[in-house]
C-alpha cells in the first residue's frame, strides 16, 4: 500500500492508497468524464485525470 497526496474539486489534499484508487479508475471509470466520490471528496474523472493518477502510479 503506498499512499499519495492528490487534490479533489474542491482543492483539498486528500490521501489515497495509489493502487486501489487507480484499480477503481480502471474499472469504473475508464473514459469520458465522470464524477468518483472518495470519502466525502469529489474528482472529476477525465482523461488529464487519468493521466495524471497513472502517472503517481508509475512512480512507485
Amino acid at each position: 500500500m503506498r499512499k499519495v497526496k492528490i487534490t479533489d474539486d474542491q482543492g483539498n489534499n486528500i490521501e489515497v492508497d495509489i493502487d486501489k484508487f487507480k484499480k477503481h479508475l480502471d474499472e469504473f471509470h475508464d473514459s469520458g468524464s465522470t464524477i468518483h466520490e472518495e470519502n466525502g471528496h469529489y474528482f472529476t474523472v477525465n482523461q488529464l485525470f487519468r493521466d495524471k493518477i497513472k502517472n503517481l502510479y508509475d512512480q512507485k
